[in-house]
């Protein structure tokens, strides 16, 4: 279910309250791959995602049966964020939640997630160069997530956020087509 505008603000807010938990705890990343590893049982399975989603079955009976199966493999702290979500019917923002969660983290951490455009398969040596470049030029750690595009015919697009940085190949050939139209050099 698209969380929205105001879903993800809210996701936000309690993506920061679990991650302050977690940092009391001294185990942040832990507490992410829980997360990650709980959003991805209820999106795996359809009988449990219903059962948490349906408005017939009552907080205090979804508590329980998160409780009865996660209570001893997860700390106390995170169960009773689990149930307090369930509590104020926020179950379902669990996935966005984790989303914001890792970003959190990894923001703390000075990492950024790049999403990079190229226009051919690209080795692991040159994965690592665009990894290094982006990271000199934005000054931080950066994790670059690649998709290929043929249609910027080389060069590299990326996306930081908002931040768009275009290098493509088609982008520089299309302004050399407007400045060879406009009669400019």
């Amino acid at each position: 279910m698209p969380a929205g505008v105001q879903g993800e603000s809210v996701a936000r807010n309690y993506a920061e309250a679990l991650l302050t938990l977690s940092r009391k705890a001294d185990d942040a990343a832990g507490w992410g791959t829980m997360l990650r590893q709980l959003v991805d049982a209820i999106e795996s399975d359809e009988t449990l995602r219903q059962f948490l989603d349906t408005p017939r079955v009552g907080a205090e009976r979804k508590s329980a049966v998160l409780t009865a199966a996660l209570g001893d493999r997860v700390p106390h702290l995170f169960m009773r964020f689990l149930q307090q979500l369930v509590n104020n019917r926020r179950q379902m923002l669990l996935p966005t939640i984790a989303n914001e969660y890792d970003t959190l983290l990894d923001a703390s951490q000075g990492i950024v997630h790049a999403q990079v455009t190229v226009a051919r398969e690209t080795g692991d040596d040159e994965r690592a160069a665009i990894a290094t470049r982006l990271s000199s030029v934005v000054g931080k750690k950066v994790v670059p997530h690649l998709t290929i595009d043929p249609s910027i015919l080389g060069g590299v697009v990326v996306r930081i956020g908002d931040t768009v940085m275009d290098g493509s190949l088609r982008r520089k050939l299309g302004v050399l087509r407007r400045r060879m139209n406009t009669g400019r050099a």
